[in-house]
């Protein structure tokens, strides 16, 4: 009955192409680079990732809802994405240990999705279009005014998110006992990142995406995260010049994400806005020190110069994206410090990757 009594919306893209679906029932428009995620499963972790922060998900699976949502499978507190577009829309869900259904979640979280649209369509709209900015309305505005108003959103060139998903205030994560202590600076990181270093002995500080290299000091740890997050590396200048503080240092320094485009520019290795980006968790990546191969779990629209990085005398790229030879990961020579562009601590299904919270914890140990 509810199927049959849902309003009709629309997806509007900034060039002026309508998609047009059903609400799920919350009312209202709402704004955001639209993009896309290829994975089967995890859409709870995709919806609370702060990388997703201002963009609006697409998910190519078209079954989403299906199992639920449950409170332990979060990556922040609350929904950061700013809007969902999806095929089929499960009210009602079949896991035993869920704690309720999305469309609660959704609820409490006022978070806008439209089901019901093409997402074949869009996905290969935007594969040849490019990710642009767009609006999901399900309240009857007009079109031109919607039009009006998303031609006055900002693009994802250029802008910093950081500040608006890091923490506030700095805050302890595991044991205090634990035998290594490590500075984070949060630029959105993701719950199971904690979660992974936490359980390999670590004792973690994180502090906001605007402190100091001598306030991340004061912990006096064995070492320094650089974590993932939304919008543009380029505008963040504290954590590029804490990322260069950190490698003068000769400390133990892991990137992820944004972690990864942070560590590139303190080098002076330039980033740019990929024309799609990558988001998935079936992405294959090669290790070039180790010769195999990695099914891996990314989520960025930009990447570092790989012309650049190969041409730097003192940085070595370590993975490949075998898509589209992005570099996937890098080191500094001669030092503990190294990033990579995807998500150790994802594992969806494959634990291909973690290996990288294990080589953190050998370079803390020396």
């Amino acid at each position: 009955m509810k199927y049959t009594t849902r309003k009709s919306a629309i997806l509007l893209l900034s060039d002026g192409t309508i998609f047009h679906g059903k609400s799920i029932g919350i009312s209202g428009t709402t704004f955001g680079e639209v993009c896309f995620n290829t994975g089967m499963t995890g859409y709870q972790e995709i919806f609370t990732d702060p990388s997703y922060f201002g963009q609006i998900m697409v998910a190519t699976n078209p079954h989403i809802g299906n199992y639920g949502v449950n409170d332990n499978e979060v990556e922040s507190k609350g929904i950061k994405i700013s809007g969902l577009v999806c095929k089929n829309f499960s009210f009602n869900y079949s896991r035993e240990d869920a704690s309720g259904s999305l469309e609660e979640y959704f609820t409490k979280h006022n978070l806008i999705c439209i089901s019901d649209v093409d997402t074949r369509a869009l996905v290969s709209y935007i594969r040849d279009n490019g990710a642009m900015n767009a609006v999901i309305c399900t309240d009857d505005t007009p079109v031109e005014e919607l039009k009006a108003a998303l031609a006055d959103v900002p693009d994802m060139k250029g802008l910093e998110l950081a500040s608006k998903v890091s923490t506030k205030e700095p805050y302890f994560y595991g044991d205090k006992n634990a035998t290594y202590r490590v500075s984070a600076l949060d630029l959105g990181i993701k719950t199971n990142i904690l979660r992974n270093l936490a359980k390999r002995d670590c004792y973690i500080k994180v502090y906001p995406y605007n402190s100091s290299y001598a306030e991340l000091e004061s912990f006096n740890p064995d070492g320094f995260f650089l974590s993932n997050g939304p919008g543009d590396p380029e505008p963040l200048e504290n954590a590029i010049e804490v990322a260069k503080e950190i490698l003068v240092s000769k400390k133990p320094l892991f990137g992820i994400c944004l972690g990864h485009q942070v560590m590139g520019l303190a080098n002076g290795i330039s980033t740019y806005k990929m024309f799609n980006g990558h988001r998935g968790i079936n992405h294959p990546v090669m290790n070039l020190v180790s010769g195999k191969g990695e099914i891996t779990s990314q989520n960025h629209g930009f990447a570092v110069n790989r012309e650049e990085v190969e041409a730097h005398p003192e940085l070595e790229i370590t993975h490949l994206h075998l898509n589209d030879g992005t570099v996937a990961g890098m080191r500094v020579k001669g030092t503990n410090c190294f990033s990579v562009q995807y998500h150790p601590e994802a594992s969806p299904g494959p634990h291909d990757s973690s290996y990288l919270f294990d080589q953190f914890i050998e370079t803390l140990k020396k």
